[in-house]
């Protein structure tokens, strides 16, 4: 599509340059004589453009892109070092959390039997002294229980003798006040 609509405009050109260039005071571009010398200086100018671009320009924008392109590799490749040395960081990071732990876990089970085992070791040293005042304190009352049917047969006399003799005023006879006593003693048990 392109190559005859290329060809319709060469051919209108050839054909109505003649006529427009002709004419006085017409575009001297479209005049046919001078369209060599202008052919001449476009092949001249573009080549030389040509020549420019290849040899000066072209290399310092492909050596930029290459340094560019170089530089783009190691950024890359150092990301990737980077990456990867902070990957075994986060991995160092973890496993020395995961020692601390343990470490602090099997510190805490140490100090918790420890402190288990002092505590069994006071509750046996307590219940041994509990019992031991326990058992001292029911021979104190057994003690007490069979030394005092005694004590209060002596109370029982010394009182009943301080009442008759308040009462009546005369001192009774020990012998008849125990005889008493021991008998109101058998009558309750």
């Amino acid at each position: 599509m392109f190559f005859k609509f290329s060809q319709v405009a060469l051919f209108y050109f050839f054909v109505f340059s003649k006529v427009n260039s002709a004419e006085s005071g017409g575009m001297p571009q479209l005049n046919p004589e001078f369209w060599f010398s202008q052919i001449f200086w476009l092949i001249v100018t573009f080549g030389f453009m040509f020549i420019v671009l290849a040899k000066l320009v072209l290399p310092k924008i492909s050596e930029n892109l290459e340094t560019r392109k170089a530089q783009i590799s190691d950024n890359i490749e150092n990301a990737e070092k980077q990456r990867l040395e902070s990957e075994n960081k986060i991995k160092e990071f973890d496993n020395l959390i995961l020692q601390s732990k343990n470490e602090a876990k099997n510190l805490f089970n140490q100090t918790r039997e420890k402190i288990l085992k002092d505590v069994d070791k006071k509750r046996e040293s307590l219940e041994k002294e509990i019992n031991e005042e326990i058992n001292k304190a029911e021979k104190d009352i057994e003690t007490l229980k069979n030394n005092s049917p005694e004590k209060i047969r002596k109370i029982a006399i010394e009182t009943s003798s301080d009442l008759v003799k308040q009462l009546i005023g005369v001192d009774v006879n020990q012998s008849s006040i125990s005889a008493i006593v021991e008998d109101i003693s058998k009558r309750r048990n």
